[in-house]
C-alpha cells in the first residue's frame, strides 16, 4: 500500500489538476507524486516544483 492509495477519486483529480496548473508537470507525474506522498499539498507542490526545475 502506498501513501496515496486512500486518496479518493475526486480528491485525486483535484490534486492532479492543481499540480499540473501550478507546477507545470504532467498528469502522470502528478499522479505518481500523490501515490508516493499522499495528499499533503506542501509536500506535493515542493516535489513537483523540484521535478520541473530538474526537467
Amino acid at each position: 500500500m502506498q501513501a496515496g492509495d486512500w486518496v479518493s477519486g475526486e480528491v485525486r483529480r483535484l490534486l492532479v489538476k492543481r499540480l499540473v496548473k501550478e507546477a507545470g508537470i504532467s498528469e502522470a507525474r502528478a499522479s505518481e507524486l500523490i501515490d508516493m506522498l499522499g495528499p499533503d499539498w506542501s509536500s506535493l507542490i515542493r516535489e513537483a516544483r523540484n521535478l520541473q526545475r530538474g526537467a
